[in-house]
């Protein structure tokens, strides 16, 4: 799910919260995980960490950088800032802009348990003459 990014900025937390509440509760009940995108390019750092912490009270499972149509994907500085707010508990999903298996590994190394890349197939071909591997 998208967090409400209007809600979340206009402070209204009680209504974030809900409508991740509601979406963990329906996705659980079903044996769904629930990812929770923050969409960090649009968001200070004390909105990040917010929607953080709403995301993992509300018992979602990952918190997510980006849907990848914002005007900016994943960063390193992003993924530490979500790692160090939501701890071990959760799992962090880095997507957005990443195409290279270094900015791969720069983002599993600040903490991102997930990758979403639409240069995937690429990636895993750099993973391929880097290793020679196949």
């Amino acid at each position: 799910m998208v967090i409400n990014i209007g809600a979340l900025r206009g402070g209204e937390r009680d209504e974030v919260s809900a409508d991740i509440r509601g979406v963990v509760l329906a996705s659980h009940g079903h044996g769904a995980i629930v990812k929770v995108i923050i969409e960090t390019a649009l968001l200070q750092d004390q909105e990040k960490v917010l929607a953080c912490k709403l995301a993992q009270d509300a018992g979602a499972d990952f918190v997510k950088t980006s849907t990848g149509f914002s005007k900016a994907g994943a960063t390193v500085e992003d993924i530490r800032l979500m790692r160090r707010t939501v701890g071990k508990s959760m799992g962090v999903k880095a997507s957005g802009g990443i195409r290279t298996l270094d900015s791969l590994k720069a983002l599993v190394a600040a903490g991102a348990t997930r990758i979403g890349a639409s240069a995937s197939v690429r990636i895993m071909e750099e993973t391929v003459v880097e290793t020679g591997v196949t």
